[in-house]
C-alpha cells in the first residue's frame, strides 16, 4: 500500500509529465492500486482500523507519481461515479459557477483550510479511460465537475485552497450554484 504524499512535500507543486499509451502495466497496476484503496477509505469500518481519511478522488502526484494519472470513484443518487483516466484534460468549461457549501477537502492537506473553491459548474474533458481501454469525452456538471477538477489541478501543482480568496474566503459569487 502506498503512502499518501501530504502538502508540505515540494512534488506536489510539481507539473505531471504526460502518460505514454498503450499504459505500461505498472501504471495500470497503480491505477487500479489507487482506485481500490478510494473505495476502502469509504468503508467505515476499514478506514477506521486503518486510520486512512475517506476519498473521493485521488491523482498520481498524492501518491508520490508526478504523471498525469488519476482516479475517482463515490457513489451518488444510488448511481456509482467512477473515472480511471490517463491525460485528461479540460477542453471547454462553463461560465457558470458552482462551489461545495462545506468547502473542500484533500487526502494530502491535513489542516483545514476555510473557504469557498469556486469552479465551472460544467466542464468537458478529453481523456483516456483506463477501465473502457479508450479515449473518451467526459461532460460532467456539479459535484462530479468539482471532484475532476480538483484532481485535474493535482496534476498541474495547484491545490484546492490556492483558489480560496485569501482576503474574503466565504466571498459569494453572484449567480454561482452552491452544492
Amino acid at each position: 500500500m502506498f503512502k499518501i504524499v501530504k502538502d508540505n512535500v515540494k512534488s506536489l507543486r510539481e507539473k505531471s509529465a504526460p502518460v505514454d499509451l498503450p499504459l505500461s502495466k505498472e501504471d495500470k497496476d497503480l491505477l487500479m492500486e489507487m482506485l481500490d484503496y478510494l473505495k476502502l477509505s469509504q468503508d467505515d469500518e476499514y478506514a477506521k482500523k486503518h486510520n486512512i481519511r475517506s476519498g473521493v478522488g485521488l491523482a498520481a502526484p498524492q501518491v508520490g507519481v508526478n504523471k498525469k494519472m488519476l482516479v475517482i470513484y463515490y457513489e451518488f443518487d444510488k448511481k456509482i461515479i467512477q473515472h480511471v483516466l490517463v491525460n485528461p484534460k479540460i477542453i471547454a468549461s462553463s461560465i457558470k459557477m458552482c462551489y461545495l457549501n462545506s468547502g473542500e477537502g484533500c487526502l494530502s492537506v491535513d489542516k483545514d483550510h476555510e473557504g469557498y473553491v469556486y469552479r465551472p459548474n460544467k466542464v468537458t474533458i478529453k481523456a483516456y479511460d483506463v477501465l473502457k481501454e479508450k479515449e473518451v469525452t467526459i461532460v460532467a456538471r456539479g459535484y462530479e465537475s468539482i471532484v475532476l477538477q480538483h484532481e485535474i489541478d493535482h496534476l498541474n501543482g495547484i491545490l484546492y485552497y490556492d483558489h480560496i480568496d485569501k482576503v474574503n474566503p466565504y466571498k459569494k459569487l453572484e449567480n454561482s450554484i452552491e452544492i
